[in-house]
Order: structure tokens, then C-alpha cells, then sequence
């Protein structure tokens, strides 16, 4: 500390320095142990004087900053003259005792408004700051002019230095405390918390085409989720979510083989919404319990314990994935093969490589309690789909590798999408190996071409024999297409086609008729949206979806699917 005894000592204790005196207590009421309770009792019992230790070494270093700056000193406002002080008066009872404070040791500085304020209480840490500024300055005094001061005045300072010594060692540990608890807080600042958020669409929604109007009519439908977000250190999140929905497939009036007196093929999933579980009974359930956690700077773990998913855990590239915002149907958000089956519990990761590229893995149980084992359940002897992708981000391009090995006692390879043959259900447990790419380059702010393939080798375990899935797509996306925040996007594609059956004994179990071996024809899916974003939280997406020869069977008519899709996002 330099030269702040004016920011710290009052006339009274001018005085007890000059004559010599010093009481070992000042008053009771204005000692206070906690810095935080000093602060608060000074400010109260004189608000215009809101001087505190954490003031004191605030200016005792800004002072030392000027002092080791040549340039700046005449910004100081150096008192050598009592007389410089308009609120010390000759007539004020330590007059004398500041005078020689000033002009003899110069160790005085008062406010930038030329004033001292002498009047105003001070605590027994104060007066030890204080004094160890003095003692500073009447040292360099010391070494500079040993003849100036007096043996006298020499053993008075000793005294007072002996007798505040455990006060200065004291103020020091205090203050090194208080500088390790600030830290402290600052590196521990955050609290758990738990944030809410709510997602709710609608759908008003009705299929045309020379069989779909028969089997369909308008419908309101919604789905409602309610998720809190919890963390407990500020890098990880607990979320829980709730989901109510009523949501039914849309009826395209297909049928099985292309003839009526076959079975109905039209609830295929090929005018799926949503990847969850259609349901039509309003109930409330946990649709994700998901806990995930950093283990250092590269990895990020997840552990799943209700409907989950890849795209819970890595990044599907295509900017349509989300259902609130991006694209109107299941197919067009992304990739069928990141759903395989009803995935239900597991434990999954990102690796981060190095800056832009990442492995993202995961092993997922089937069935609705993955974790009571059973004849069909179970981690270890149930379904379960284990998979790892390559993940690249740059400023531009983004793709990803994807490879999945699943297994299903009865769901096949189901990907919710598709044509019914293409599920392999029915020839018993069925393996598959499938293999995914997808990429998305941006061309400008307002322009992005995207697209994958996707392709499932299917093995049945029950009636032997093997078969071949493929799916398709390109994508166009238009971010701010018309005014900022709206958004459109087309989407053309295949929906899962089954392409290939190893024996006549395998297509037969899965459903083709006529002895075939695969599907009879190959459908397309064209699909456009364009959202109206109204405001931060709400959003109104008109489009349509176009199936051309529904269940990859020419003899099926086309159907339309058009869609007005409303979200509230909070």
C-alpha cells in the first residue's frame, strides 16, 4: 500500500499517531470480524461514506499502478498542505495532529474533491491498513533522508508496528481467504437447476387419391412434450420427458399384392409424422429418461432408460430432423436406418477426434423393459441394435458413416418407413447389418443440397434365407426463403424397397404374392413445406407429401398427403 492513510484513517487517529497514544479497541459497534457484515454496518450508519478494506486496497493498487507510471502522477491529488483539505479547519481538535501528518512525513492524500471526511467511523482492520501505509511511507523516508526522522518518532512507529502486528498478519490471511473463496465461487458458480420446455404440434391433415379419399377425412391431431432439463454441474443434463399424443397413420388405400382380395397394405408407415409411437389413447408417458455427462474434453457419455433412438446421440446431418420445425413426414427428417426396431434403454458416446470429426456409438435393448430379462427382452438375450457413426462437421460440408448391427425377435428390420415387405417380418428373429450414408453441403446462407442412402442386410434365423432393403434421398433446404426465419425444403426419394429375397420360401413368409422375390414396383417420395415462423415460439408449416405407387406396387393410385402442421415451441 502507498500513501492511502487519507482513504482509511479519520482525524482521530491523526492524532493518537502524532501524540504517540493508541487504545487497543476502538469502539465495540465498529469492529466487526465478518468483512461482509463491516461493509453492510458502515454503509448503514453513514450512507454517503461507503469507504471498506475492499475500497482500501482497491485504491491502495490503483495508486501503486500511477505511482509506477511517471506520466499519470500529476493526476494524483497530492495534499502537502493541511490547507488543501475544505473540510479541515484550524478550529477542528486535530488539526494539528493531520498538519503534521501532511507536511511532515507526507503520507496524507485525501479525495479527488480535495476533502479528508474525518468524521466518519473506522474499524480496528481499517486503522491497521492504514498504518501500514504510513509505515511504508515513513520507510522510504528512511531510506532516503535517515537524518529527517527522529529516534523518537522511530520508537513510537516500532511500537505501533508491535503492538498491529497480528492485525496486518490477520488483514493479510483475510484477505488471501477471501481471494480463494472468490475464486472458489467463481469456478463453482453454477447451482443444479431444472429448465422447462414445451413442444406442442398439431397436424390438420387429409390424404387424396382415387382410393385414399375413400379411407380418410380430415383430423386434428397433436403431439405434446413437456421435457425438464436438469444439471448438476453445468456440463451435464438430466432430461425427463413426458409425451401425450394422439396421433394416427394416415391411410394411402393401398393394398397388399394390388387387388382387393388381399390384405390392406395402407398403414405402412409411409405417411409416418413422427418416429414415436402412434397412439390414439391421449395417455401420458416417459418417452425419454436420458442422463448425459462429459469424462473429460473428448468424450460426452449417455445413458438411456425409456424410447430412444440414434439421433438422441449423434447427428443425422440432414437440417430436417427436427419434427417441430424441419420436415412434415418421418421419411423426410432422416435416414430410415437410424430406426431398425423399438429401441428402448442403452448406453451410448461421442468421441471427439479432433476438431470437427467425432465417432458416435451406441447399444440399445428392445422391447418395452430391456432390463428384466425374458424370452424376448433383455439386454443380453432380447433385440438390440449396436451402432457406430463417423461424424464429420466443417464450416460447409457435413456427412456421416454410419454402420448398425441389430438383431429382433419378431419387429425384422422395421424402419418405420417404407413398404410392408420391407420390415422382413414373419420368417421369425431376424439379423441386420445396415449401412448409412448421409452428407449436406451448404452452398450459401440461403441454399443447402443434401442427401442419403441407406441400405439393410437382412438375415431370418427362423425360415432361412436373406434379403436386401434400400432407401434413398436428396434434399433441398432454404433457410430465410422470403423473409428471415422461415424456412422451406423439398425432399425426393425412395422409401425402403425390398430389392432382393435369397429363396421363394423366405418372400413368401414376409407377405409377397405371386411367388415374388422382392417389391413389384418402385415409389417415390416427393415431399415440400414451407414454414412461417410467426415468432420466437410459434410457427405455422403448410406442404404436402406425394406418394407415387404407395407400397412400391404401380397398381396402387398415387396419394397426396396435405398437411398443415402448427408447433409451439417454449
Amino acid at each position: 500500500m502507498n500513501k492511502c492513510l487519507g482513504k482509511a484513517i479519520p482525524l482521530g487517529v491523526a492524532v493518537l499517531i502524532n501524540v504517540g497514544l493508541l487504545s487497543p479497541m476502538t469502539q465495540a459497534g465498529e469492529i466487526r470480524e465478518d468483512l461482509g457484515e463491516q461493509k453492510q454496518v458502515n454503509a448503514t450508519e453513514n450512507p454517503e461514506n461507503t469507504t471498506s478494506l475492499e475500497q482500501i486496497v482497491q485504491y491502495s493498487e490503483s495508486l501503486n499502478s500511477r505511482l509506477e507510471t511517471p506520466e499519470d502522477s500529476d493526476n494524483l491529488e497530492q495534499v502537502t498542505s493541511v490547507s488543501q483539505l475544505r473540510d479541515v479547519q484550524p478550529t477542528d481538535w486535530a488539526f494539528q495532529a493531520l498538519q503534521s501528518l501532511v507536511e511532515r512525513y507526507g503520507c496524507i492524500e485525501g479525495y479527488p474533491d480535495q476533502t479528508y471526511r474525518g468524521n466518519r467511523a473506522m474499524t480496528r482492520y481499517e486503522f491497521a491498513a492504514g498504518l501500514n501505509s504510513c509505515l511504508d511511507r515513513i520507510q522510504e523516508l528512511i531510506a532516503a533522508l535517515p537524518q529527517g526522522v527522529s529516534k523518537e518518532d522511530l520508537d513510537k512507529l516500532r511500537r505501533l508496528q508491535e503492538e498491529f502486528a497480528s492485525e496486518l498478519a490477520n488483514l493479510r490471511g483475510r484477505i488471501d481467504a477471501l481471494e480463494a473463496r472468490v475464486n472458489k465461487v467463481e469456478a463453482q458458480q453454477f447451482s443444479p437447476t431444472t429448465k422447462l420446455a414445451v413442444e406442442v404440434i398439431t397436424y390438420i391433415s387429409d390424404a387424396f387419391g382415387e382410393r385414399a379419399d375413400d379411407v380418410n377425412q380430415t383430423t386434428l391431431s397433436y403431439r405434446t412434450r413437456i421435457d425438464f432439463n436438469s444439471s448438476f454441474t453445468g456440463k451435464d443434463r438430466l432430461r425427463t420427458r413426458l409425451q401425450a399424443t394422439n396421433l394416427r397413420p394416415i391411410d394411402t388405400g393401398a393394398i397388399f399384392g394390388g387387388n382387393s382380395e388381399l390384405s390392406p397394405a395402407g398403414l405402412t408407415g409411409e405417411t409416418r409424422f413422427v418416429p414415436s409411437t402412434l397412439s390414439g389413447n391421449n395417455e401420458v408417458t416417459i418417452n425419454q429418461l436420458q442422463y448425459r455427462f462429459p469424462v473429460g474434453d473428448r468424450l460426452t457419455f449417455y445413458l438411456d432408460a425409456a424410447s430412444t433412438d440414434p439421433t438422441y446421440v449423434t447427428d443425422t446431418i440432414i437440417p430436417f430432423i427436427d419434427t417441430a420445425t424441419g420436415a412434415l413426414s418421418n421419411f423426410g427428417q432422416v435416414n430410415p436406418v437410424y430406426f431398425p426396431i423399438g429401441n428402448q434403454a442403452g448406453i451410448g458416446g461421442n468421441f471427439l477426434i479432433t476438431k470437427g470429426l467425432s465417432l458416435d456409438f451406441a447399444y440399445f435393448g428392445e422391447s418395452g423393459t430391456p432390463n428384466l430379462p425374458g424370452n424376448k427382452q433383455g439386454w443380453f438375450n432380447g433385440g438390440y441394435s449396436a451402432w457406430a457413426q463417423l461424424v464429420y462437421s466443417g464450416e460447409k460440408l457435413k456427412f456421416g458413416l454410419l454402420y448398425l448391427n441389430s438383431y429382433s425377435p419378431e419387429f425384422g428390420v422395421d424402419t418405420l418407413a417404407g413398404s410392408s415387405a420391407a420390415k422382413v417380418i414373419g420368417a421369425g428373429p431376424v439379423v441386420g447389418n445396415s449401412y448409412g450414408l448421409q452428407a449436406n453441403y451448404r452452398f450459401n446462407p440461403n441454399f443447402e443440397l443434401g442427401g442419403w442412402v441407406g441400405y439393410t442386410a437382412a438375415r431370418a434365423l427362423g425360415i432361412k434365407g436373406d434379403a436386401e432393403v434400400l432407401n434413398y434421398a436428396a434434399t433441398l433446404a432454404f433457410p430465410d426463403l422470403g423473409k428471415k426465419g422461415n424456412y422451406g425444403g423439398i425432399v425426393f426419394g425412395m422409401q425402403p424397397k425390398l430389392i432382393s429375397t435369397s429363396n421363394a420360401a423366405l418372400a413368401a413368409a414376409i407377405g409377397l404374392p405371386d411367388g415374388r422375390r422382392s417389391d413389384r414396383d418402385t415409389g417415390f417420395h416427393i415431399e415440400a413445406f414451407y414454414r412461417i415462423q410467426l415468432n420466437d415460439y410459434i410457427s405455422i408449416t403448410p406442404g404436402f407429401l406425394w406418394l407415387t405407387a404407395p407400397n412400391h406396387d404401380a397398381r396402387n393410385p398415387d396419394a397426396i398427403v396435405g398437411v398443415i402442421r402448427t408447433s409451439f415451441v417454449f
